[in-house]
């Protein structure tokens, strides 16, 4: 029988037809995922934020020299944002958004950090969807009414020996995170350097949706998972 001959029996649409439409259903959507939708960003890390900086004119040794006593600034290069999971068309995708919109400062005394808070402009977070983004902007950040998140610490942190340029140091750190209007007390690791004429410092916090009241972000054909990371890495500048 020819494929002309077969093509014209009822039979053979039947079982064509849907075989053609579940395979649609799953090579269509992992084709999207895999070459078509652009990967989410690299972490916010200092080999990331280094490999970005590479060729760019090496900051003064100040800092260094000085030590590290006194006030410090969120300075340009800082960065944060969230990285949720979620399943897109049935593959496993990630959703990132960030923003540069950050203030805040950090005191040190010795090797202590006594006071560190910064906040984070929400209206300016934004990812490589413009759907998700008013999606995060409205339905689930509120953002008119809340248009900013912040941490605040609440107990010193302890560095230890004052380390050499380019040399982290891990710590724990513990404060009070709002987000969407909802304050919580968190404990996260994070990562502190000097850099030249710069404090760097790095972290992840996470975050369990419901317990800041963040609404469910499943929509269409994504279903998002229900907690996250708030991602950071702040450069820190005297005064």
């Amino acid at each position: 029988m020819s494929l002309r001959s077969a093509l014209r029996r009822p039979r053979t649409w039947v079982i064509a037809v849907p075989v053609a439409v579940l395979l649609l259903a799953v090579v269509a959507p992992w084709v999207y995922i895999n070459f078509i939708k652009e990967d989410a960003p690299e972490r916010l890390t200092f080999e990331a934020h280094d490999a970005e900086e590479a060729g760019a004119t090496t900051p003064s040794t100040s800092a260094a020299a000085d030590g590290i006593d006194g006030t410090w600034s969120v300075a340009a290069g800082s960065e944060a944002g969230y990285r949720v999971g979620e399943v897109l068309f049935g593959q496993d995708a990630e959703a990132v958004g960030r923003t540069a919109g950050i203030t805040g400062q950090l005191t040190i005394a010795g090797t202590t950090i006594d006071d560190a808070e910064f906040t984070v402009d929400m209206t300016t977070v934004a990812s490589s969807e413009s759907r998700r983004d008013g999606q995060f902007r409205n339905r689930i950040m509120d953002v008119a009414n809340h248009p900013t998140s912040s941490f605040v610490l609440t107990e010193p942190i302890a560095l230890g020996s004052l380390p050499g340029d380019l040399e982290p140091v891990t710590v724990e750190a513990t404060g009070d995170f709002t987000i969407r209007g909802v304050t919580r007390p968190v404990t996260f690791d994070l990562s502190a350097r000097r850099n030249g004429a710069a404090i760097e410092v790095n972290g992840t916090i996470p975050v369990q949706f419901a317990d800041f009241e963040i609404p469910d972000a499943s929509g269409g054909p994504a279903t998002v998972k229900d907690h996250g990371e708030i991602e950071f890495l702040l450069v820190f500048a005297r005064g």
